[in-house]
């Protein structure tokens, strides 16, 4: 019966997510609006178009979907190759970042059922490979804007750390919790805090934890979003 009953909750819980995810979404998308215009106009002024960035990203049960984001970084040029992130994060892409505004864009992946307001953040595809068993676990629901990680650290943390919390969302969710989050998420970008890794624009590359051997190690990519 106990068993029973935690299907039900979580059947209801995840209902509760799902509407509460496009009602919330929709509403952001329509309140930050003005912010989402003027965010295109600059980046178009200072950069160029496209104003958004697109990219294959791991979501629900490891299958791909293309996360949008603001652009943040200038585009390779002759005398720009091999350029780090840092070298390459342009003035307004620093600001996006500080700000959170980089992120706006996601809401449109919410509203499509690709992601959620709180979960996991989606990471490449390329990552599917290097995860242990018990990381893999990540993927049992829908990525996040934002997410337990994010609250406790965000690029701050290891990946190891990050990872690891990633699997504790995922065994302990619940509407008070992802209430929870979002609240804290919104003092932390208040804050400005765990933005980057020290030493890194945003966050070094996953590598891998738990099998050094692996061939898959050696394919972490250092383009721009792949640093959240």
């Amino acid at each position: 019966m106990k068993h029973v009953d935690g299907r039900l909750r979580l059947r209801a819980y995840t209902f509760a997510k799902r509407a509460s995810d496009i009602v919330v979404a929709l509403a952001s998308l329509l309140i930050t609006l003005p912010i989402l215009l003027v965010t295109v106009m600059a980046l178009w002024a200072s950069m160029g178009p496209p104003a958004m960035f697109q990219q294959s990203r791991a979501g629900y049960l490891g299958r791909a979907f293309t996360l949008f984001k603001f652009r943040t970084m200038r585009g390779p040029k002759p005398g720009r190759e091999g350029l780090d992130d840092e070298a390459r994060l342009s003035a307004i892409g620093r600001f996006l970042r500080r700000t959170s505004i980089d992120e706006l864009p996601q809401l449109v992946n919410v509203l499509r059922g690709e992601m959620s307001l709180v979960g996991p953040r989606p990471l490449l595809m390329e990552y599917l490979p290097l995860y242990t068993q018990e990381q893999a676990r990540r993927h049992a629901v829908r990525p996040g804007i934002t997410g337990w990680a994010q609250i406790n650290g965000r690029n701050a943390l290891s990946w190891d750390d990050k990872l690891a919390m990633d699997v504790w969302y995922v065994e302990h969710r619940s509407m008070p919790l992802d209430l929870r989050i979002l609240a804290v998420t919104i003092w932390i970008v208040v804050l400005r805090s765990g933005i980057s890794q020290d030493g890194h624009a945003t966050a070094e590359a996953f590598r891998g934890s738990a099998t050094p051997d692996s061939p898959a190690r050696d394919r972490a990519t250092t383009d721009e979003v792949s640093h959240e």
